[in-house]
């Protein structure tokens, strides 16, 4: 007789073997998964025998992550900002730093009837959680990839949480958004050198090539896309940015370049300049009629 348990500690040495780190974690994760329970249930059926029909797919789950497959591919979700999300290998998997930048967003974001642009925004979960937790203060939410499969996940995740005021478009950064301008352009956009991908582990490239690289240096894209920004934000409107981990000085040049001010780079929970949020300057006061 197999118990729940006895497979916990066969998966966890099978998954230490394969080099997983937090292996036990991850051992419990899947079975939960199978099993349909939440972890605290799940130390309340240690001594449950598990039956091979359940068996089968638990081992083929194992395997997966053992070869090196996310675990949020295999469980098909994640959890960001309290919240539940679908997650495959059409976008990137978001990451906790993230919801620090959508906290910085929140902090700093004043008034109502909101336009806010979510660029790059693979399966959506910085955008919705924006506009979820705004409510009626977000009269318009855009979610832009140049992805067609990333936006069709973004799709179901605004169903997962019942939103409707948004939109979808396929767009190449600005090149769809001609005309238009928002008070928050939010985005999480690929910043990693090309140079660096020897070093990325086999998990992160799991993740699509356009969702991880930015050219060269890792620059390309947010050099873009900073230098557009202006046509597209009202005076006082916010950008804000997630980059990588010495990137801080080139991107607050490239801000300041583009025009913005009160550029300030607040670090994320390791200490790491990460998260860079700028104000485009409000409209110039108008001069004084001259004196007749």
């Amino acid at each position: 007789m197999t118990t729940v348990l006895d497979i916990i500690e066969k998966g966890t040495v099978y998954l230490e073997k394969k080099g997983i780190d937090d292996a036990r974690r991850h051992m419990q994760l899947l079975v939960t998964h199978q099993l349909g329970c939440s972890r605290v249930e799940l130390y309340m059926q240690f001594d449950r025998p598990m039956a091979e029909e359940e068996l089968i797919p638990l081992r083929q789950n194992l395997k997966r992550r053992g070869d090196g497959e996310p675990l949020q591919h295999i469980l098909g979700t994640v959890e960001f900002y309290r919240r539940e999300f679908k997650t495959d290998a059409r976008a990137l998997i978001p990451r906790p730093e993230t919801e620090e930048l959508a906290s910085l967003i929140l902090n700093a974001t004043m008034g109502d009837d909101l336009r806010i642009l979510d660029m790059g925004t693979g399966s959506g979960v910085l955008g919705l959680t924006l506009a979820a937790e705004l409510g009626g203060r977000c009269n318009e939410l855009v979610l832009a990839d140049i992805s067609e499969d990333a936006l069709a996940l973004a799709e179901e995740n605004a169903t997962l949480l019942g939103l409707s005021r948004y939109s979808l478009v396929q767009t190449d950064l600005f090149t769809e958004l001609q005309d238009q301008t928002f008070h928050i352009l939010a985005a999480n956009l690929p910043y990693i050198a090309e140079t660096d991908r020897s070093q990325l582990s086999v998990e992160v490239l799991r993740d699509p090539d356009s969702a991880l690289f930015g050219g060269k240096d890792g620059l390309d894209i947010l050099r873009d896309f900073i230098q557009q920004a202006p046509s597209h934000l009202v005076p006082g409107g916010t950008i804000a940015l997630e980059i990588g981990h010495d990137q801080a000085d080139a991107v607050e040049k490239m801000l300041q370049a583009a025009g913005f001010t009160h550029i300030t780079t607040h670090k994320d929970l390791n200490g790491i300049a990460r998260f860079p949020i700028a104000v485009l300057p409000g409209a110039p006061e108008p001069e004084p009629a001259p004196i007749s």
